[in-house]
């Protein structure tokens, strides 16, 4: 997620739109990444943290694709909250499948050492994203998305399914 929002702001100026557009778009970014979490734990409940995930990977492909089918503030901004949303299954519902894979006294440091992983993989994403924008432009980076998404979607189909209720599809 974070390989492409670094990105897309960048992208926009790149291709002539203005600041304030950008400035929006990741507004609305913010907004599809933290709003959904009033119901995406009653999601889990209902649907479990797999299916989440996995609403959540398809989410963040579909914002990819958006992104390739055009270059104007819609494509940019649709993308960006698609991609806001896509995190959020994502990321709640990983949350919850590392939880719930675990005994209780050990939670608390796999949760740490889960979010250590994470987020020193997130400051790499925003590191490699803009060189890659330089180098190559916004569709590579688009199409690189692909490649980490389509490693989770077969991580996650190949995942045990022994897991406790409150995480199990």
């Amino acid at each position: 997620m974070n390989f492409l929002m670094t990105a897309a702001p960048l992208a926009m100026l790149m291709c002539g739109l203005s600041q304030e557009s950008s400035n929006l778009g990741i507004q609305w970014h913010v907004i599809a990444m933290y709003a959904p979490s009033f119901f995406t734990g009653r999601l889990i409940t209902r649907f479990g943290a797999p299916r989440v995930v996995m609403a959540g990977l398809a989410l963040t492909g579909l914002s990819a694709a958006v992104g390739l089918l055009g270059v104007d503030v819609a494509h940019f901004w649709l993308t960006l909250i698609l991609l806001g949303l896509g995190w959020n299954f994502g990321f709640v519902g990983a949350s919850a499948l590392v939880l719930a894979c675990h005994r209780p006294e050990e939670r608390t440091r796999v949760q740490s050492f889960n979010d250590f992983i994470v987020f020193g993989t997130v400051a790499f994403g925003s590191f490699l994203s803009g060189g890659l924008l330089t180098a190559y432009g916004w569709n590579t980076v688009l199409w690189l998305s692909f490649v980490p998404l389509v490693v989770a979607v077969v991580a996650l189909a190949r995942a045990p399914a022994g897991r406790s209720s409150s995480a199990q599809g």
